[in-house]
């Protein structure tokens, strides 16, 4: 870790003498646009961060990644594995091509969320309470909230899973535990911005590490992996493969990482003109899709093991957490193997938890325009979470965790269509974003992911609710 910081503030050294020196805010005409913008997002970090202004585009890349990586947590949280584990094990290979589609779909949505950012100076949540009435932002403040609550949840359920398959440590327990991050995000962020994310990107590493390590134990058929990211027919004509395809889909997608990125990408420093923001919407596409191509690399993994032990072994039915970490030594022949599994499950679950707290304080800031302590902002999301948690995991133990986690993905679900939709409409809007507006095939793309992205989201309410 200190080896990361020490090469990240030499490289901010580098470039703090060719960047602007305080935070700038781009210029805020009120067209199109209902009220003045107020304060910026993350104001205690808002650029933050310099950039370098000149020089080939591989060095101001260099000198901009950061964003990206905190938005590719959300997309390998705990909440993803069920599917990508259930998809692998009774499929094998097959939903591959699933999982590379949902990636295109991300990967086109933050693309607009770095646009908003950048181009009109706020992030979404702001960008709504700036844009609706209070009769409309309000109750898509309530909804996000929600929305920030059942991630919370999905995250500190998945740390408590992993650190009672590392450790022992009861579930109710651990659920408490991991209450303690709020104090670990306030002193990184007291140390640096820069301190977030090189915590985050050590902790992506380790999960890197231990996926490499259960792929060449597990030695797939890698023929097999190549043609299963191709789509086959079959995803669409067999009702159970339908089924986990649009599972991987709808749980792909998360709302919190729309308002996260379009507010994360604002520690960056970078000059106010046109031209200069353009750029920095280039630079931060670039990040992030790197960053999610990243992504897609965790979540294949996933879904790879699942297809070289449970599915070569004929065990279809494995989708628990705890399932699979108790199958993986006998299928492996390795007791390291499970201890790999548990181990990127835990840095997995307290990454996220970190990425959702900053998310929650980007959606009460930004609707509601309130300004609460930095601890006291903490302590009340994560509190949102933890407590109904706590209770569930007292009460019903692990299976009560389990319908817990399959509660806070139909959640999701319902609030997903209340983010993307604004996101399309600012980014798309030239009285809003001027001559940084969206081009039109971008928006067609966005428009048709969104289409997507609802329509299966609807799909899997309408089972859940049913059956």
């Amino acid at each position: 870790m200190r080896s990361i910081w020490i090469a990240m503030r030499s490289l901010e050294t580098d470039i703090m003498d060719a960047g602007p020196t305080t935070p700038r805010l781009a210029p805020s005409p009120l067209n199109g646009w209902r009220r003045e913008r107020g304060r910026p997002s993350l104001v205690e970090v808002y650029g933050s961060i310099g950039t370098r202004p000149t020089g080939p585009f591989w060095r101001k890349l260099v000198a901009f990644l950061g964003p990206g990586y905190l938005v590719a947590v959300g997309y390998m949280d705990p909440g993803n594995w069920a599917t990508s584990l259930a998809g692998g094990s009774k499929f094998g290979y097959a939903l591959l091509a699933i999982a590379l589609i949902s990636n295109v779909m991300a990967i086109i949505l933050q693309s607009l969320c770095a646009r908003l950012g950048i181009g009109a100076g706020r992030d979404l949540a702001q960008a709504c309470r700036d844009a609706f009435p209070t009769w409309v932002s309000w109750p898509l403040w309530i909804a996000a909230e929600i929305a920030i609550c059942a991630t919370d949840l999905a995250e500190v359920i998945g740390t408590a899973i992993g650190l009672n398959l590392l450790f022992g440590v009861p579930l109710e327990l651990g659920v408490l535990i991991t209450a303690l991050d709020v104090f670990l995000i306030l002193w990184l962020q007291n140390l640096g911005f820069r301190w977030i994310e090189a915590f985050v990107v050590t902790l992506l590493g380790v999960i890197t590490v231990c996926f490499a390590i259960q792929i060449a134990l597990a030695d797939p058929n890698w023929g097999a992996v190549i043609r299963g990211f191709a789509p086959t027919t079959e995803i669409v004509t067999n009702p159970d493969m339908l089924y986990l395809a649009l599972g991987i889909l709808g749980a792909t997608v998360m709302p919190h990482n729309l308002y996260l990125h379009s507010g994360v990408v604002q520690t960056r420093r970078f000059g106010d003109s046109v031209e200069d923001r353009r750029e920095a919407i280039n630079l931060a596409t670039a990040d992030s899709t790197i960053a999610l191509m990243f992504a897609l690399l965790i979540n294949a993994s996933i879904l790879i093991l699942a297809a070289a032990t449970f599915y070569k072994a004929g065990k279809t039915e494995i989708a628990e957490l705890d399932q699979v970490h108790a199958f993986l030594a006998p299928l492996l022949g390795s007791a390291l193997a499970p201890t790999l599994f548990g181990i990127a499950l835990l840095a997995c679950g307290l990454n996220s938890t970190v990425t959702a707290t900053l998310s929650g304080q980007i959606v009460m800031e930004g609707f509601i325009d309130i300004r609460l302590p930095a601890w006291a902002r903490r302590l009340v999301t994560r509190s949102l979470a933890i407590v109904p948690a706590a209770l569930v995991t007292i009460w019903y133990g692990a299976s009560g965790t389990a319908k817990l986690l399959i509660f806070s993905q139909v959640i999701l679900s319902i609030q997903l269509p209340f983010a993307i939709v604004p996101l399309v409409m600012f980014t798309a809007d030239r009285g809003k974003l001027g001559e940084l507006i969206a081009p039109r095939w971008l928006t067609a793309l966005a428009a048709l992911t969104a289409v997507t992205v609802i329509v299966l989201n609807i799909k899997l309410l309408v089972d859940f609710l049913a059956g």
